[in-house]
């Protein structure tokens, strides 16, 4: 894909792309969108010449307000506007010194937020690399006069050793650190850094992903001022000496839910103590879950929060379908259906497995869609080839996992489908976040079988918002839809499995849904707003009488309970037995006597058959009778 400047001087994508070959080809619109399309175009134009520059009132530095009027940025978003000034330093009390304050964010994705953390944290490393320059300068212009006081040579400037030359090597110690949970959403941050310091000189910004020859990431490391790293890969290059992070001032913790997600909190452990002099921290999340608070309680100093767009709100741009489906071969009908549409530029197709993505993929282009699939079991060189023909337009349809739901940031992209459905319902809106992005309108499309109305119950929940649920002509479902709105829907206040109460049901605490807390309403009237929570018509919980009485007092006997006619007690019940007499045989032992107790010794009795010999009780043993006298 090309880009232009348009006649205001301003960066303007242009909607032209390449294949594989190096024809040019332009998507198939119709006439009315293409006219649509210009008459926004040029009222942006219009708008964009008429307001000035908001980066301007946020004091950054020169170089970063060119780079984003190069890239088209005018105006800063919500979040750019809040945290920008909170972030860069203030003067403090101490003479010289600067305050900093830690920052936990919590931001819809595609706001903005990446630019939010790099334009600070850029802007400080340029001002403390102009004062270590005019520091420098000073000191050899002061060397300098006292040589020619002297009557001596002036001492001459140390010449630049070359980094490629082993005997030189010397470990890197960036200022700024970034830690992402994923590849490519690290790479994507160093792409927008990259971008950001174009004008900047002698500002470097390496990218360090696991995958990646080693060789070549040390080499980019030398000189490195801003690290984008995933923990992995940048603690085996710690361990292994080849970069130190005892001197990185600002430290980034971006995606720090999904980062606990994977199970980096013992790296990022690590990582905080490796970098325990710091001056600032900041960290970015979806939500301020209690296990970000309690990162955060360990890592950072007094943070301030700064909550702009919860998961809870509605994208405004982006329009959410649902379609139910009767099982895959459905689903597998519908997204042709879809994907056939002409209004397609570019498209994410999302999958649970890696399986399901390699065979969904290979499905497609069997049927002649240029769609290819990534995920986390692909080499991160193939992967990076991918994510580069995708961003090229070279590529019309990425099928991924979840991996690609952060970090993937093509404006082009203007249908998102969730084949799918994710493990957690927070990454939906991650996942549609891929649309939609930089003002443009996006449809974000679920297909869902019966068996997952759980997860999208879930997913309504978390984002509080319904999902409309549409029909295709000719592809309608053959089994009965749950109705919608769901009961309850509206009365939770915190969304998700937190706000359930002590009930399962999605009406409330016991009432009903999917079965109800009183399990009255059974999987057969689940979708059935009318009988959800009711009782099922001559059918009752109570305990009835009899049985032992072991539930005498918890219902009342039934009305139609009565004895049977031909019960009667036994005649002989509660006399003993006519036939019973003991043992005419039976008599006392002649043999069996008691013995005398001998002389001085306690009594004791004699068994028979035994010699005569005495036993004596136990406790006579222990405690011998005491004599009188």
């Amino acid at each position: 894909m090309t880009d232009s400047l348009n006649a205001a001087g301003e960066f303007a994508p242009a909607h032209t792309f390449s294949t594989q070959d190096g024809e040019a080809f332009q998507p198939d619109h119709s006439a009315e969108r293409a006219i649509s399309d210009d008459a926004v175009a040029a009222s942006d134009e219009a708008q964009a010449a008429a307001e000035p520059n908001g980066f301007l009132t946020l004091d950054l530095a020169p170089e970063l307000i060119k780079a984003c009027m190069d890239l088209g940025y005018t105006q800063p978003t919500t979040v750019q506007n809040k945290v920008i000034p909170l972030a860069l330093p203030t003067d403090s009390a101490e003479k010289g010194a600067k305050k900093y304050i830690d920052l936990m964010v919590s931001s819809q994705t595609g706001s903005g937020k990446t630019a939010a953390f790099l334009l600070p944290v850029l802007h400080t490393l340029l001002k403390q690399m102009a004062q270590a320059e005019a520091d420098e300068r000073q000191a050899y212009e002061e060397a300098v006069a006292q040589a020619a006081a002297k009557g001596e040579a002036p001492p001459k400037r140390p010449k630049r050793k070359d980094p490629t030359n082993a005997r030189n090597f010397k470990a890197p110690t960036p200022g700024a650190l970034i830690v992402c949970p994923t590849r490519e959403l690290a790479q994507q941050v160093a792409h927008d850094a990259i971008d950001l310091v174009q004008h900047c000189r002698g500002l470097r910004v390496a990218n360090i992903v696991g995958g990646m020859p080693y060789q070549l990431q040390i080499a980019k490391l030398q000189n490195a001022n801003l690290v984008v790293a995933t923990p992995g890969r940048l603690l085996d290059l710690q361990r292994s000496m080849q970069i130190k992070l005892d001197q990185v001032q600002f430290l980034v913790v971006d995606e720090a839910d999904r980062m606990l997600d994977l199970g980096f909190s013992d790296d990022l452990a690590e990582i905080n103590q490796l970098t325990i002099d710091r001056k600032q921290t900041m960290m970015f999340s979806a939500t301020f879950a209690p296990r970000i608070q309690q990162l955060a309680a360990r890592v950072m100093r007094e943070p301030q929060r700064v909550t702009i767009d919860n998961p809870q709100e509605k994208h405004v741009n982006i329009k959410q379908v649902l379609y139910w489906a009767d099982n895959a071969q459905h689903k597998r009908k519908l997204l042709d259906h879809w994907l056939r549409d002409t209004g397609i530029n570019q498209a994410i197709v999302f999958a649970s497995t890696q399986i399901e993505c390699d065979g969904l993929a290979n499905d497609l282009q069997q049927d002649g869609f240029d769609a290819v699939a990534l995920h986390g079991a692909l080499s991160q060189g193939l992967r990076n080839r991918r994510l580069m023909a995708l961003r090229q337009g070279q590529v019309q349809i990425l099928v991924a996992t979840d991996v690609a739901a952060r970090g993937i940031d093509v404006p082009t992209i203007t249908h998102v489908f969730n084949f799918g459905l994710p493990m957690k319902a927070e990454d939906y809106t991650h996942r549609i976040g891929r649309t939609g992005r930089a003002g443009r309108d996006g449809l974000a499309i679920t297909f869902a079988e019966l068996r997952d109305r759980r997860k999208i119950f879930d997913i309504e929940a978390y984002t509080r918002q319904p999902i409309k649920a549409e029909v295709v002509a000719g592809l309608e479902p053959k089994q009965r839809i749950p109705e919608a709105p769901r009961p309850g829907f509206a009365a939770r206040n915190g969304g998700g499995r937190d706000a359930r109460g002590p009930g399962r049901g999605f009406a409330g605490p016991r009432e009903g849904g999917f079965g109800g807390g009183d399990r009255r309403g059974g999987f057969a009237d689940a979708g059935t707003r009318e009988f959800r929570g009711a009782a099922r018509e001559g059918f009752s919980y109570e305990r009835k009488g009899g049985f032992n009485d072991r539930f005498a007092g918890q219902g009342a006997p039934r009305g139609d309970f009565a004895p049977r006619k031909d019960f009667a007690p036994r005649a002989d019940a509660g006399a003993p037995r006519a036939d019973f007499a003991p043992r005419k045989d039976f008599a006392a032992r002649a043999d069996f006597a008691p013995r005398k107790p001998a002389a001085g010794k306690p009594a004791g009795f004699a068994k028979p058959g035994n010699g005569g010999k005495v036993f004596v009780p136990r406790d006579a043993k222990k405690r011998p009778a005491r004599t009188a006298g």
